[in-house]
């Protein structure tokens, strides 16, 4: 237990942030409340509510360097050259760092990001003239790890130069990870499934973009079987979960990665809009602590090493 008892952590113990997503259309009112509300690990707001180009594989499209992507009636697909589609993402990605730079002027202290992660980009963003996902060709896979590494290492930059004062962490949201190592990303037809990736590839394409940034990478999984192992492998600092997820075979492996001293962002409160079912923040602790006895680890670290956040993104919640 030397290790994790040693292991310094960027933020203070009982530290909360949020997940990414924000209710509402308005950046500059997302930024504030952000601010107001998490004073000591703001983020970056994302406002999918505004429409295509704010969801998470349009947001990841505007930071592709030299792959342009377009919009379908499907979703987002590579593209032959840049479009509306994309200017239209790069604008509103530009909006959200305006209103972030405005409102976290002088800021000192952790800044969270969120880019989508290369696995998930992989099986949302369609193949140039094809249906299928670009997961199912290796090749283009790669070309996209690298693209999204380019452009993460990009947007990072551009975010210390508006708030040059704030230490930045850089979270990959990777939903769709599980299933890519399942292998039940379905094909366009739906009658078959992509072939499952190795484990060795995952772990390297993953390496390829977190190591990018050289920040402190976070690894948001909010689906059931999180691969542990195979993010904090891949060298993620962090993982990130909701912890309303987890099956009893979870236990050990979550245990092993923050034995060894990986960040430990708990998705400890859902989406049943606490007001409204009663749960106080004494609840939402006692659940975070009720894990944390589950893996045997020393009660002592569980607030240095453990961020509290939502279980996943926020904007399916009301504004109120």
């Amino acid at each position: 237990m030397a290790e994790l008892a040693d292991k310094a952590f960027p933020w203070a113990p009982g530290t909360a942030t949020g997940i990414g997503s924000m209710p509402g259309v308005d950046p500059m009112e997302a930024a504030r409340t952000i601010a107001g509300e998490l004073p000591d690990f703001p983020h970056l707001a994302e406002l999918p509510g505004r429409g295509p180009g704010a969801d998470m594989t349009g947001r990841a499209a505007a930071m592709l360097v030299d792959i342009p992507a377009e919009l379908t009636a499907r979703g987002w697909r590579i593209a032959e050259r840049p479009g509306r589609d994309l200017r239209r993402a790069k604008s509103m990605l530009s909006s959200d760092l305006d209103a972030m730079e405005e409102v976290l002027d002088g800021y000192q202290g952790l800044l969270k990001v969120q880019v989508c992660g290369p696995w998930t980009l992989a099986a949302t963003l369609e193949q140039p003239r094809s249906l299928n996902a670009a997961l199912a060709d290796p090749g283009l896979v790669a070309d996209l790890a690298s693209s999204l590494a380019e452009g993460a290492a990009g947007h990072v930059a551009e975010v210390a130069k508006r708030v040059p004062r704030a230490t930045i962490a850089v979270q990959f949201d990777e939903p769709s990870l599980p299933a890519v190592i399942q292998g039940s990303v379905p094909t366009a037809s739906g009658l078959s499934r992509v072939r499952a990736v190795e484990e060795e590839v995952l772990r390297d394409r993953l390496h390829e973009v977190l190591a990018a940034s050289g920040r402190y990478s976070i690894v948001h999984c909010c689906s059931r079987d999180c691969p542990f192992g195979i993010i904090t492998g891949a060298g993620a600092d962090a993982v990130s979960f909701d912890l309303h997820q987890l099956r009893r075979d979870d236990y050990d492996r979550l245990a092993a990665v923050a034995e060894a001293g990986a960040g430990v962002f708990a998705g400890a409160i859902s989406f049943g809009y606490p007001e409204a079912m009663g749960v106080t923040p004494t609840d939402t602790a006692r659940a975070v602590a009720k894990v944390w006895r589950m893996m045997a680890l020393p009660a002592a670290q569980c607030a240095p090493q453990v961020v509290v956040t939502p279980a996943c993104g926020l904007a399916a919640a009301s504004p109120a």
